[in-house]
């Protein structure tokens, strides 16, 4: 009788680690937030995403102020269109700016909003006209190259021009 009673609370014990295990693993991977603030919707569209997914934060100043609700593509401009639940203690002006951001050199990427000058807030189904896309790593590497590349090719037209080896 004792040693049941024994391996009931021994499981319990283990079980509620494993929860506990499970929680952590995916509130670190951004799988699951439990927010209970209320949020208002917002949209915005942008030319490139880049990596940007679903329940990444939305931050401004530093701090978490939502959450990117849903992403999908509009083939009427093709553009992305990311909507974002906005927690509703945050108030941002109408013409405020949205950017995509890294954390870090390699890390998840988030959205950047940076408040405006407006005298009227953001309400629930607004649009953000003015957004950042993804700065995209392998482009900017495309530009570094291309442009190294038609100096040298300009440098060495000079150097044949002017007689010099």
């Amino acid at each position: 009788m004792q040693r049941s009673k024994n391996d009931i609370w021994v499981g319990l014990f283990v079980l509620i680690g494993a929860v506990a295990l499970l929680f952590m693993a995916l509130q670190s991977a951004n799988l699951l937030s439990l927010n209970f603030q209320k949020t208002y919707a917002v949209a915005a569209k942008f030319d490139n995403i880049g990596g940007l997914k679903p329940k990444a934060a939305v931050k401004s100043a530093g701090v978490v102020v939502g959450r990117v609700d849903h992403i999908s593509f509009d083939d009427k401009t093709f553009q992305a269109r990311v909507t974002l639940a906005l927690e509703s203690q945050y108030h941002f002006p109408k013409d405020s700016s949205l950017k995509i951001l890294t954390s870090g050199l390699l890390g998840d990427q988030y959205l950047g909003i940076e408040a405006g000058a407006d005298d009227k807030n953001l309400a629930a189904g607004d649009v953000i006209s003015s957004t950042q896309s993804a700065v995209v790593l392998e482009n900017l590497i495309s530009q570094f190259l291309y442009s190294k590349a038609s100096d040298s090719a300009t440098s060495g037209s000079d150097k044949s021009a002017q007689g010099k080896p």
